[in-house]
Formats: structure tokens, sequence, C-alpha cells
């Protein structure tokens, strides 16, 4: 059973033309940029992680949207939060 992730509720935000989500590095953020490392960066205090055009269509998520993220099976796994 696993018991070491961490697990995350936030919105998209959009930046510029991109969607993102920003994770503060003292709330999770450090922990989980150990399993998206190659598509994230630091931006100040906050991990970012962008969201391509085509995961945000496939499932359906936009700026605003509650999302979950987390770390279990050491991947960054992202999920539509319910009720939006």
């Amino acid at each position: 059973m696993e018991s070491d992730f961490i697990s995350l509720r936030g919105p998209i935000e959009r930046e510029g033309s991109r969607l993102v989500l920003r994770i503060p590095l003292d709330a999770g953020g450090e922990q989980l940029r150990l399993v998206c490392e190659q598509i994230s960066e630091i931006d100040g205090d906050d991990l970012v992680v962008p969201i391509p055009d085509w995961l945000a269509e496939k499932i359906a998520v936009g700026e605003g949207t509650e999302v979950y993220i987390d770390d279990r099976g050491g991947k960054f796994n992202i999920t539509k939060a319910a009720l939006n």
C-alpha cells in the first residue's frame, strides 16, 4: 500500500498563451518536482507545470478548473476535480 505520496488540489491558471499549474514548493512542489522535472520549471517559490493543449482537451480542463495532482506510482498525475 502506498503511503508516501503527496496529493494536492488547485486551479489551472493561464500565463500568457499557456495553461499551467503553479504549486508552492513548500506545499508539496518540491516533492512533486521529482516526478515532473523534465516538464516543469521553478519560478521563485513555485513549481510551474505547463499543461499542453492536447492534455487539457483530453481531460476537459481550462483556466480556473480545479484539479487534483499527486505523485502516486512515481508519476505526475493530474485529474479533474468533481463539480467543475
